[in-house]
């Protein structure tokens, strides 16, 4: 078997395979209330045979949303309609599900985009924002109000509150946002984060907030459930965050025992000096698996099997992420299973049919017959 399709464990969480569907943010939520359109978005997501499916960036708090359409776990009027979504997902399909929570900072209030993704104006419709310091993500943008203690606080009880309501919805896990220039990130890098107090300058100080983030998400969660954090692994900008910092930030996490660490970049200023590619972020995982010894995620333009095979078989990184190239080919991982020679889980009986002439082994322990 490859070493895509070999198990894993996500603290101590079984997975059936190193693929993850990497969370997407789908900004059609209502008032923070999952639709119709994540019952359907989710199922197939599901339905892919990745390992695990991550959903998408879900705010602890209004003000923390990205856009009006970002998804919200911060009453029971959310919490409801996420339990929908997953009740839905576990009965149309055996897989594990990670919820991702976040807080957006600076970077909310915000159109959808496809409405050219610019700050929204309060005097819009938009909302205030928050930052560790009164600086915005783009030069003549109104200015977020810089968290004061009473401010911190609030923000750390959201994250707290939150994680009480993804345990009674039943995810099998939480993941942290602390990249792509959101709060976490912003309090964890130098060109966001100029801070004079505790939790500005030294890199320890900078940490302080994050880890006070998951620390209290810890606490409330259930002991069963992992816990991992997504992280920019550079601000791609001189004097910025970078792989660096972000091993001494993993290293932190490991002694509060993270489950995982999911290496991306960027998102911290528009300024960022950035040439994607494919696999252009896979040395930051590898770089943090070695350093730290941490599960790491790699994701990023990752999108043709036999390279995904190499990223695990090589020990680069635990497993893959796949997002855009999981919304084009919902079934990627069917067709890198066929690739790559191996076998992947069997999904419901309605599909086994599915497979292709001369390769009626793809799926484990199913049953073609039909009268």
């Amino acid at each position: 078997m490859s070493a895509l399709f070999t198990p894993f464990r996500l603290g101590a969480v079984p997975v059936a395979n190193r693929i993850v569907v990497s969370p997407m943010c789908q900004y059609v939520a209502e008032d923070g209330r999952a639709t119709e359109w994540h019952q359907v978005h989710y199922a197939t997501m599901a339905l892919s045979g990745a390992g695990v499916t991550f959903i998408e960036s879900t705010s602890v708090e209004p003000a923390g949303r990205i856009t009006p359409g970002d998804l919200g776990l911060w009453d029971d009027a959310t919490q409801d309609a996420l339990a929908k979504v997953i009740s839905m997902v576990r009965k149309t399909v055996d897989t594990k599900i990670v919820l991702q929570l976040a807080h957006a900072g600076r970077k909310a209030s915000s159109y959808e985009p496809w409405n050219s993704g610019q700050q929204i104006p309060i005097a819009k419709g938009g909302w205030k924002t928050y930052a560790p310091s009164a600086l915005p993500q783009v030069d003549g943008e109104e200015l977020p109000e810089a968290l004061d203690s009473e401010g911190i606080d609030r923000v750390k009880q959201a994250f707290a509150a939150a994680t009480r309501r993804a345990n009674e919805i039943g995810v099998d896990g939480v993941e942290l946002h602390g990249g792509h220039g959101y709060l976490i990130h912003q309090f964890l890098s130098p060109i966001s984060n100029r801070r004079a107090d505790q939790y500005g300058g030294a890199l320890e100080n900078r940490f302080r907030f994050p880890l006070e983030i998951f620390d209290i998400v810890r606490s409330q969660l259930a002991p069963e459930k992992p816990l991992g954090i997504k992280v920019s692994a550079s601000d791609w900008l001189d004097d910025g965050w970078d792989l660096e910092q972000t091993v001494a930030f993993a290293k932190a996490l490991k002694s509060r025992n993270a489950d995982w660490i999911a290496a991306s970049s960027g998102g911290i200023s528009p300024k960022q000096q950035i040439k994607p590619a494919p696999g252009y972020q896979v040395p930051f995982a590898e770089g943090l698996k070695r350093e730290t010894g941490l599960a790491t995620i790699a994701v990023g333009l990752i999108t043709d099997p036999h390279s995904a095979e190499e990223i695990v078989a090589s020990g680069k990184a635990d497993l893959v992420a796949l997002a855009r190239g999981m919304l084009y080919d919902p079934r990627w991982p069917w067709h890198a299973a066929k690739a790559l020679k191996s076998t992947i889980a069997a999904p419901p009986p309605s599909y086994w049919r599915a497979t292709p002439a001369g390769h009626a082994d793809l799926f484990e322990a199913t049953t073609h017959g039909a009268r």
